[in-house]
């Protein structure tokens, strides 16, 4: 009769995703207990990525399968602002490496196993008000793990936007918001009920006023409930990481 550790083994390496990490809750339920997991990592039979945290020696790891991983240990975090746009076709040109942005309520850590095999940058910015449903703008697609939440275009357009100076080039957003005419008008007019930050909004206009967008009216309409009135000239100085929005005279 085979004993409990080689019976627990050989029931692991049947069950063991090859695309994916497994952490010692799964493991635990695969009748895996933590000290003979470190025990199977020195000997061979795992790989051992960080704290609690395994795969199998010959895996290799997909991005959406560890995504969807990473939302179960931190929920609430999301695919935001320029990945959530060109994952729902909506992109200027194809970066040579892609970086993936993630946003979430609250402050989390992202494992560096995972950013060194996926580079990612997390933002716990808040750029809607609290009164807002947390999942509004956001929904899975199809193909990828239903676990992983990304935003919809037009939210996505707005947390873009809020990174315009600090991780967005201006003529990037630009070009990038172009490509973004058809955005859901009532979606946007639900986003921008709850839109705080300013900057964003005149952003928003900017563009939409410069490159003919169809929701125009829709902009200059939440800049008047949110006490933001006359034009807003955009200036362009040497460097893209650079703006200011300042009212026209």
């Amino acid at each position: 009769m085979p004993s409990p550790e080689k019976y627990s083994l050989k029931h692991l390496l049947a069950h063991l995703p090859v695309d994916a990490p497994v952490d010692l809750t799964w493991l635990n339920a695969h009748m895996v207990r933590s000290s003979y997991a470190a025990k199977l990592a020195r000997t061979g039979y795992l790989r051992k990525l960080g704290a609690g945290v395994y795969c199998t020696p010959a895996a290799k790891l997909q991005r959406e399968p560890c995504l969807a991983w990473l939302v179960e240990q931190m929920p609430g975090i999301h695919v935001a602002s320029k990945t959530a746009l060109a994952w729902r076709g909506i992109r200027h040109n194809l970066a040579v490496k892609e970086v993936l942005v993630l946003w979430g309520e609250q402050q989390f850590k992202i494992p560096a196993w995972f950013s060194e095999l996926f580079p990612t940058r997390h933002h716990t910015t808040h750029i809607f008000d609290a009164q807002m449903e947390p999942t509004l703008g956001l929904a899975s697609m199809p193909g990828k793990p239903p676990a992983i939440m990304v935003s919809v275009p037009e939210r996505a357009l707005l947390e873009l936007l809020s990174e315009v100076g600090t991780h967005i080039g201006l003529e990037e957003a630009k070009n990038i918001t172009e490509n973004a005419r058809n955005l859901r008008r009532d979606v946007m007019d639900a986003l921008f009920l709850h839109l705080t930050r300013v900057k964003v909004i005149r952003l928003a206009e900017s563009f939409a006023r410069e490159l003919n967008l169809p929701w125009l009216d829709l902009v200059q309409m939440h800049l008047e409930r949110m006490g933001v009135t006359g034009r807003w000239v955009l200036s362009r100085p040497s460097s893209l990481e650079t703006f200011s929005l300042s009212p026209k005279k």
